[in-house]
């Protein structure tokens, strides 16, 4: 999964049809437990959806902006919109399940 900072944060998202951002930090126990969920969907969903993290210590503007107030969150969006947001760790399926309605819309 590609680390993105505040600064390629909209060129990014503006540049891929389907996008999963996931704010984190290293030191956060269920953004550790969702990390590998999320590896093994960014190879599942190669080609189909660019899954990126950033971690909210380092680059805290993109957090302010789309009030991240915890962690992990994870923002979806298509053709450069928000359109749904999944706050805490939560089950692979449940992931899949969001990102299939991303990409079948």
């Amino acid at each position: 999964m590609l680390e993105i900072s505040d600064t390629d944060f909209d060129e990014v998202v503006r540049n891929n049809r389907f996008v999963v951002v996931d704010f984190w930090a290293p030191w956060c126990p269920p953004c550790r437990a969702l990390a590998p969920v999320m590896e093994e969907l960014s190879k599942e969903y190669e080609g189909r959806v660019q899954m990126v993290k950033i971690n909210v210590d380092q680059h805290r503007v993109k957090a302010k902006e789309y009030g991240i107030m915890s962690i992990p969150t994870l923002l979806f969006f298509r053709e450069g919109k928000l359109v749904d947001r999944q706050v805490g760790a939560v089950p692979k399926s449940l992931l899949r399940e969001k990102l299939e309605q991303l990409i079948g819309k």
